[in-house]
């Protein structure tokens, strides 16, 4: 994939490219675009930093790692990621969106477009752990992926979903590049 410009429906034109394997420093800009708040919801509890191993863990794309990056024009810091990591023909689905930009319909163009690669991989499920009191996150997946199987593991729901081949268009491609 190449990069590609979405105009979400509330927020500015995006333009969306595929992270490149090993490429930490885009992990880490984002992080630090994050609050306490937007860290504690994305990875289910206080975190101040990542790890080298989380890094690593982060920036891997590969057969089964898969990630989106979104930038705003103008703006040379990343201000979203979409990653999926599969497992056959499940995947396990993660977003976050840089603090200063939530609900400005980022998240959605952004993951929507993961999950058009998810489909057109072959992926069937799509599973994710969310912070239980993360509303945004979860009204996202349901808007996205409609029945949710949705069960509590501590302070985190596991949600698993069926992915249908055919999806709304909550976007609109403008170009491929």
């Amino acid at each position: 994939m190449n990069t590609r410009a979405l105009e979400p429906r509330h927020g500015p034109l995006l333009f969306v490219r595929p992270l490149r394997n090993g490429d930490t420093g885009t992990v880490l800009a984002l992080f630090q675009r994050l609050d306490g708040e937007s860290r504690r919801r994305r990875f289910n509890g206080v975190k101040l930093r990542l790890s080298e191993y989380e890094l690593e863990r982060l920036a891997r794309v590969d057969r089964d790692h898969h990630a989106l990056v979104g930038y705003l024009p103008g703006d040379p810091r990343p201000v979203a990621l979409a990653r999926l990591v599969r497992d056959g023909d499940r995947a396990e689905i993660a977003f976050e969106v840089a603090t200063a930009y939530q609900r400005k319909g980022i998240g959605v163009a952004l993951t929507e477009l993961l999950l058009a690669d998810a489909r057109a991989a072959g992926i069937r499920h799509v599973e994710a752990l969310v912070a239980a009191d993360n509303q945004p996150a979860l009204a996202l997946l349901r808007r996205l992926l409609g029945a949710l199987d949705i069960s509590l593991e501590g302070p985190e729901l596991s949600i698993r979903a069926a992915l249908t081949p055919t999806a709304s268009v909550l976007f609109a491609p403008l170009m491929q590049r």
